[in-house]
């Protein structure tokens, strides 16, 4: 059960990473026609910085989260982590996880309910006249520090349980014994 649950979490922290790396592509080709319909017919796609800065850099920035997260890639200051050996090393292990976990677990409260006040809002930006919907570009924030929390949760157990050296658990955050995983 627990491969099972740690195997799911990983599929879905890829897939999210991958989904932000489509939003670079996504973003590299609509700017591209935007700056080239300019240049060729004196007029850009409508909303391109609207859609860019709503949507494009939510996804590239925050989806990823939680693969950075699971892939203990996240910027970290070790400096006092020498001084702790052994049992020690645990607890602040435990204790960094913990502090990840709440700050995820709040910023994914604070999030969703922005995100529902812009829904029942139904927000939009108005472009040449347009109304462009962003009031769906809200949501990722909240499902991304969702999925941070839930690797959190999952580094949180596999710390307390003293499995954080398994096979199982150097396969979740694809680490091998040579350091990370190409």
């Amino acid at each position: 059960m627990r491969a099972r649950i740690l195997t799911l979490a990983r599929h879905l922290t890829d897939f999210l990473a991958l989904v932000g790396a489509v939003g670079v592509l996504a973003m590299l080709v609509h700017v591209t026609a935007d700056v080239a319909g300019r240049q060729l017919f004196s007029r850009g796609l409508p909303a391109t910085v609207e859609i860019v800065s709503r949507y494009y850099m939510l996804l590239i920035a925050f989806l990823p989260l939680a693969w950075t997260e699971r892939r203990d890639e996240m910027i970290s200051v070790d400096i006092l982590e020498s001084l702790f050996k052994g049992p020690l090393d645990r607890v602040n292990r435990a204790l960094v996880h913990l502090l990840s976990l709440a700050a995820f677990l709040f910023l994914a409260y604070t999030t969703w309910f922005a995100a529902m006040r812009e829904y029942e809002a139904k927000s939009f930006v108005l472009s040449l006249s347009v109304a462009i919907p962003v009031w769906p570009g809200f949501f990722i924030l909240p499902v991304a520090f969702a999925l941070g929390s839930l690797v959190s949760v999952l580094k949180l157990y596999l710390c307390l349980a003293g499995l954080d050296d398994t096979q199982e658990a150097k396969a979740f955050t694809e680490k091998s014994e040579q350091g990370s995983a190409p």
